[in-house]
């Protein structure tokens, strides 16, 4: 009997903490792009980001194709998060739109040892102006990935 009501308690104690823990768990703030949607869509760039960069990435330093229509500096420029200042803030500070997933996930950011975290100036304005690509391009650029 005593097993019973023992049993019993640490099942309700399991049940309830699982319940609080649900109830409480918070997901990181992503601040808002300034640019055009992703074409391929934000689930798609959630997943893929990582595999896209390293391909491009491979491109550029290794085969060294500089012609790659997507860019780190134009992530960085899409997706600033200005400060009170009304500046572009750095990885380095609270809100950075890489930081606000990546600490979260627990994820060590190193792309910024070598590039800028913040745009250069005038650039998020020259980005807004620019045409969405083409379902074409983007078509293209995928299937460039899968070679």
């Amino acid at each position: 009997m005593v097993r019973l009501v023992a049993t019993l308690l640490v099942l309700i104690g399991l049940s309830t903490g699982m319940v609080m823990a649900e109830e409480t768990t918070t997901y990181p703030d992503i601040p808002k792009a300034v640019g055009a949607p992703h074409p391929e869509g934000n689930a798609y760039m959630r997943i893929n980001h990582m595999r896209l960069m390293r391909h491009d990435r491979d491109l550029t330093m290794r085969e060294g194709d500089r012609s790659i229509k997507y860019s780190i500096k134009e992530c960085v420029a899409c997706h600033a998060v200005m400060g009170p200042d009304a500046l572009p803030i750095s990885v380095q500070e609270e809100g950075h739109f890489c930081s606000s997933c990546h600490e979260y996930a627990a994820v060590k950011i190193d792309c910024f040892q070598c590039h800028n975290s913040k745009p250069e100036e005038g650039f998020v304005d020259l980005l807004k102006q620019m045409p969405p690509a083409t379902d074409d391009e983007i078509q293209a650029y995928l299937d460039g990935m899968s070679q």
